[in-house]
């Protein structure tokens, strides 16, 4: 069975849109593109690495395909490059036909039943970059499996996030982290079941627990 694994960058106020550079996406008069920049460092060029070290096929939603097929296919001597050309990439696009990326296949009219099908066959985990409208659509419908987060240290305001209002309330539990010397918080979280709720009101607490509130005082 197949995984769909979210990888994204997120500033603290959970805003997604336009990492990368100050063209990528100005919808909205968005006025930050590329705040990742100043931010990278050896760490964090690790753990990319080890991300798409691992065998994947790209799911797109259309804005973030069209950013990737102007830049990728053009770059030389980038083993990044190198592996996003030669991998399948799934895309949710209403234009298949121009879809003109090598190895580019479009995931149809109804792009959860699509996707539902897909991850019951065998083959690679389906990697999500940037499409923050597609992640919304995934996580409203409980498909996503395992959410990658780069969450990087600065407040952006207004833009695209991470979490919609149409979000299921789900579980997920914290699998691994790290922090790069600029302060980037490197975070993977996979499904966790349901959400589980108590009270400290009318439950006894636990002796461990009790100490714990005794060092709040």
């Amino acid at each position: 069975m197949r995984k769909i694994i979210a990888a994204t960058f997120v500033s603290l106020d959970g805003v997604m849109q336009a990492p990368g550079g100050p063209q990528e996406d100005p919808v909205g008069g968005f006025k930050f593109g590329g705040w990742t920049f100043h931010y990278w460092d050896d760490v964090m060029g690790a753990a990319m690495g080890e991300t798409f070290s691992k065998p994947f096929a790209l799911l797109l939603g259309r804005k973030t395909y069209d950013i990737f097929a102007a830049h990728w296919p053009y770059q030389k001597n980038d083993p990044i490059a190198d592996s996003f050309n030669a991998v399948t990439k799934y895309v949710a696009t209403h234009r298949p036909d121009s879809l003109s990326w090598q190895n580019s296949q479009p995931l149809g009219s109804d792009v959860v039943a699509t996707l539902r099908r897909m991850k019951q066959e065998d083959g690679p985990d389906l990697l999500i970059q940037g499409s923050s409208e597609l992640i919304q659509t995934l996580l409203a419908n409980d498909l996503i499996d395992e959410i990658s987060l780069l969450i990087f240290p600065l407040v952006l305001g207004k833009g695209k996030k991470l979490f919609g209002s149409g979000m299921i309330p789900a579980a997920f539990k914290l699998t691994r982290s790290r922090t790069s010397t600029t302060g980037v918080l490197m975070a993977s979280y996979k499904r966790s079941g349901e959400i589980k709720t108590g009270s400290f009101a009318t439950e006894q607490p636990s002796e461990a627990e009790i100490e714990r509130r005794k060092n709040w005082k």
